[in-house]
């Protein structure tokens, strides 16, 4: 039985990032089981193909919208082939799991191909798609399973028709109509794909905004935007009761202010959230050890190590029912490998930026005021409208801002919650300002090229009057 230092059991952003990590950092033997692709539900049903359609829908929507404005002739004529669109993201699916893989060969982590389940604490039992049954022993597990969509109990949300993204993701042919159940961050992306290419969507949120955890005036914008540009109707404070069929597709039954409400569509996106995926990680043959790791509603309890009730196994990512985002995943797989090892964590855990890739953009990282009023924290809080921005003129942008809120005696950098193209590319500006301690006065010292999207930064950082009168 061959016998390695550790053992990663799923190869999204979380499993992979450490695996990589641990043979050419640690020079720890490595090996990782992947039952589908390398790259997880990130790289196959998740961030990249995602954006990578709202890539495509977003160029098509723009020239629609702006050619004649921009001289580009005949704009109103266009056309699109979303089965083209699916054919281009399946090719960039395809190169960038082959990459991975050639990393793993060449920093010598061994792949499996199969589904992986935990014999003990040193044994991992894989069944390949031969149905063959392969027997690892390791001296350490990393478990990065990741998650699945959630499907709430809805009377009819086994109708044909009714999907989740995973399914939507793989859609060759528009439809006329598209219900989304689900006003966060996947909901409101695919409205923007499937509103740049002229489908008529519908969004029902039961809280009352949408993207309720981001900054109140964000989810204002966007809505805004999103019914203006994009022509989606959109419900919050609703709750879906029922799916049924029609002579014309699906009809989601809904309440919206104690009011009995329908909406009739061609297919209905179940879109609130994803469960972690531990569907058979513990062998049917593990002991009483194993079978008692420590889960609370299906998700892994882990330490601030990342290390489960069982010595040897440690969680990240999604499965641990923490922050879903790859880059977190991949964050927490370099806390749980230097822990291992006896070192010291690498990187910031408690900064985590947020991205959504809509129309404009949208980021935000560290706290805004309202939680920082929670915290007690006395704040100053800076704007700049992106409107005055000049690359945001010549390209057309919708509008936008960048606000930044600061400790007010001292002026240090606590948050920053941005609206505007390459918001999820600027971020890290903010998210670097947290965790090194800078001030606004720090920021500002700065000079941003132009003409940029991040002279924006530059503005808003300019309004603490103080910067004019420091030493």
């Amino acid at each position: 039985m061959e016998k390695y230092d550790l053992i990663v059991i799923g190869a999204g952003p979380g499993g992979y990032e450490t695996a990589l990590e641990a043979s050419g950092a640690y020079g720890m033997k490595v090996a990782i089981v992947e039952k589908d692709r390398l790259g997880g539900t990130c790289l196959n049903r998740g961030c990249i193909p995602t954006k990578t359609l709202l890539h495509s829908t977003k160029l098509y929507g723009e020239i629609k919208k702006h050619g004649d404005e921009i001289g580009i002739l005949n704009s109103d004529s266009i056309d699109f082939d979303l089965a083209k669109m699916q054919d281009r993201k399946d090719n960039v699916l395809t190169l960038l799991s082959s990459g991975i893989d050639s990393l793993m060969k060449a920093n010598k982590v061994d792949v499996f191909n199969g589904f992986a389940s935990i014999l003990d604490r040193n044994t991992v039992v894989i069944s390949t798609p031969a149905k063959e049954q392969i027997k690892l022993s390791t001296e350490k597990i990393l478990i990065a399973t990741g998650s699945v969509p959630s499907v709430p109990p809805i009377k009819g949300a086994d109708n044909d028709g009714v999907i989740t993204s995973d399914e939507i993701l793989n859609l060759k042919r528009p439809v006329s109509s598209l219900t989304i159940i689900g006003g966060g961050v996947i909901g409101c992306e695919f409205a923007s794909i499937f509103g740049a290419i002229g489908t008529k969507v519908t969004i029902i949120e039961a809280m009352d905004r949408l993207l309720p955890t981001m900054d109140k005036e964000i989810s204002q914008n966007l809505k805004m935007i999103m019914k203006k540009s994009l022509g989606v109707d959109i419900h919050v404070k609703s709750t879906v009761t029922e799916i049924s069929k029609s002579e014309n597709g699906l009809v989601c039954h809904y309440t919206e202010k104690d009011k009995p409400c329908l909406a009739e569509s061609d297919l209905v996106l179940i879109s609130i959230g994803r469960k972690a995926n531990t569907d058979g990680l513990i062998s049917e043959h593990s002991g009483n050890e194993i079978k008692s790791m420590p889960m609370e509603k299906g998700k892994i309890s882990v330490d601030e190590n990342f290390q489960t009730g069982i010595p040897g196994i440690f969680a990240i990512g999604d499965v641990t029912g923490g922050i879903q985002l790859a880059h977190v995943a991949a964050g927490e797989g370099r806390c749980a490998l230097a822990k291992m090892n006896g070192k010291g964590s690498p990187v910031d855990m408690r900064t985590i930026p947020s991205c959504i890739y809509t129309s404009p953009e949208i980021a935000s990282v560290g706290i805004n005021q309202d939680e920082a009023k929670k915290q007690n924290i006395e704040t100053a809080s800076y704007k700049y409208t992106m409107g005055a921005n000049g690359k945001s003129i010549l390209s057309l942008q919708e509008r936008g801002f960048i606000k930044v809120v600061t400790e007010k005696e001292s002026g240090k950098i606590l948050g920053a919650q941005m609206m505007c193209a390459r918001a999820t590319d600027m971020i890290s500006q903010f998210s670097q300002a947290i965790v090194s301690g800078l001030t606004i006065y720090d920021m500002g010292s700065v000079i941003y090229p132009h003409p940029t999207f991040s002279e924006g930064i530059g503005e808003v950082v300019k309004k603490e009057k103080n910067n004019f009168n420091r030493k």
